[in-house]
């Protein structure tokens, strides 16, 4: 069954964010995949203000993920893959958002926003880097069209990621 996907609205993230940011990934949950714990706020102030030097100078980055009221409920982008393993050199998409919103759909549509937008940007194809026990977020790739391109084990976890691709 198709259902109509939420408006959502993404914008650069602002300096306020990051405590945004900080309040709802702090929860067990939403950081399973990505360490367990929420990141200090320092974290946060540095990746927005990391995030508008890409806008700027890329054309993409992280978006904030604003719901249908204006609220900021996460964040989906585009971003050079950070580390010196796995897809080192690509455009990462990624996402994450608040729990209450699971399930609603809202990732999938910001996930299609930022596709058009990396694709206007000029990028030729990104990839996505998902824990291989994440189901929720390889559902998300598969809507996206993403196809499994490799597998890697990461050095800090030693679990197993998965990585999707997608020629835009």
């Amino acid at each position: 069954m198709n259902r109509a996907l939420p408006a959502v609205r993404l914008r650069v993230p602002t300096h306020e964010d990051a405590v945004v940011w900080h309040r709802i990934f702090d929860d067990p949950e939403v950081m399973e995949f990505h360490g367990g714990t929420s990141a200090e706020l320092s974290v946060y102030e540095e990746l927005t203000a990391r995030q508008r030097r890409h806008d700027a100078e890329l054309g993409f980055c992280l978006w904030s993920v604003l719901d249908e009221t204006g609220r900021v409920i996460g964040f989906t982008g585009a971003q050079p893959w950070p580390r010196e393993w796995g897809p080192a050199g690509e455009i990462e998409i990624g996402w994450r958002l608040a729990r209450e919103h699971w399930g609603k759909g809202y990732v999938t549509a910001a996930a299609r926003q930022t596709l058009e937008r990396v694709r206007a940007a000029g990028v030729p194809d990104v990839v996505a880097m998902v824990d291989a026990r994440n189901a929720r977020s390889i559902a998300v790739t598969r809507r996206l069209g993403m196809r499994l391109a490799d597998t890697f084990t990461s050095p800090d976890s030693r679990r197993e990621a998965h990585c999707y691709r997608l020629e835009l």
